[in-house]
């Protein structure tokens, strides 16, 4: 499917509609909403600014709790907008700290019954990163990727991605003034963000949803509200070559290239995009990546599977593949799932691996396996409402 194709367009369901949430909008998404009120150019740049604060700084989730704007405004906001989240239809959390979250959203049309989508949180002692999804659903087919057996159902839109990082930091207590939660590992200290780092590794091919995403990554990285660094928001793709430049003119943020494979014979099988974008150009394309440099590399994911691609001829021939290219590579322990062909690559052929690359010159860690036990690990998710149980769906409704 082409990149222009129009089921990967901007979605024209984006645009703020009376009834629909402000949380996730763009500052031209809130001079719009403003202007729908009858505001006069001349007052929305600050109503503008006052409503960014709010919703992205304070985390605001009342209108009544915006008390520098008046009240005739603030019922009028009430009565056309809202500051709704997606639901939350299950958290669950894992025994190494990760949380899960299956988020509900809201119909965005007459045809959408509410996409179901995840994301997933993972702690570590000095940071968190909140690993979110830019589609719902997944038209690559990856073999080794659960999300890949869940068929496209249709782009997020900018609000959509956005919100969950706003959903993150309500449960984890990550606005001003709130507490975070007594269960699980939660960064903390002076200055520290449960949510510090946010990567595009969730469901979909961001590439796909090229102008949500870029238009998700401005507002993520505004200094006036949400305010994460573009040096903490990577962006994944499976090798959509002709978007990577634009992508780093427009964005800006880090990249990471799932590459999994150094033949394109075997890439073809495990990421069958390499068809349309076999090995030479992608690497091409990273080449001359916007900004990339020794103080920006580009990571490259690589899925260790037994017997599969993890042999020590692999190892050297991907140091060759990635001469010139200022990279790290992150080799990911494949984690299974209900159905999977695959099995993941015993821990002293992943060891022997990673020192071939690491001695050719290369960071090369090893990602420990986080939330397997609830699904939440790479390559894990799928959003599916069935893989629930009745029992802690009951128990969420009940919360």
């Amino acid at each position: 499917m082409s990149i222009t194709d129009p089921h990967f367009a901007k979605d024209e369901a984006a645009q703020l509609r009376f009834g629909t949430s402000l949380v996730g909008a763009s500052r031209s998404d809130l001079a719009a909403a403003l202007r729908s009120l009858g505001l006069a150019d001349r007052e929305i740049r600050m109503r503008v600014a006052q409503l960014w604060h709010w919703i992205y700084f304070q985390g605001a989730t009342s209108f009544d709790m915006m008390l520098n704007i008046g009240k005739p405004l603030r019922a009028s906001l009430q009565q056309h907008y809202t500051l709704e989240r997606p639901q939350v239809v299950a958290e669950q959390i894992s025994l190494d700290g990760t949380r899960k979250w299956l988020l509900r959203l809201p119909p965005v049309d007459e045809r959408d019954r509410g996409a179901e989508v995840e994301c997933v949180y993972i702690p570590e002692t000095d940071r968190g990163t909140l690993c979110i999804s830019s589609q719902v659903g997944c038209t690559l087919t990856c073999t080794f990727c659960h999300t890949g057996t869940q068929k496209l159902v249709r782009n997020l839109t900018q609000r959509e991605i956005v919100q969950q990082l706003i959903v993150a930091r309500d449960r984890l207590g990550d606005f001003p003034g709130q507490t975070p939660p007594s269960n699980g590992l939660i960064p903390s200290g002076e200055g520290v963000r449960a949510v510090s780092n946010i990567v595009f590794m969730g469901m979909g091919e961001p590439l796909y949803n090229f102008d949500n995403v870029c238009e998700a990554v401005g507002v993520l990285a505004d200094g006036d509200g949400l305010s994460l660094s573009k040096r903490r928001i990577t962006i994944s793709t499976s090798g959509v070559v002709p978007q990577i430049a634009p992508l780093g003119d427009r964005a800006g943020s880090m990249l990471a290239i799932s590459l999994h494979a150094v033949r394109d014979e075997l890439r073809n099988r495990l990421v069958p995009l390499n068809k349309k974008y076999p090995i030479k150009d992608l690497l091409d394309a990273c080449r001359s990546y916007p900004g990339v440099s020794n103080a920006r590399r580009i990571t490259f994911e690589y899925v260790m599977l037994k017997g599969v691609n993890d042999s020590p001829a692999e190892a050297i021939e991907l140091v060759r593949l990635l001469k010139g290219i200022p990279a790290k590579i992150n080799l990911i322990p494949f984690n299974p799932w209900p159905g999977s062909e695959f099995e993941c690559s015993d821990w002293e052929t992943i060891e022997r691996f990673s020192d071939i690359v690491f001695n050719a010159g290369y960071a090369s860690p090893v990602r420990t396996p986080r939330g397997r036990d609830i699904l939440a690990a790479c390559g894990q998710l799928k959003s599916e409402t069935q893989k629930l149980s009745a029992r802690a769906r009951l128990a969420l409704d009940e919360a």
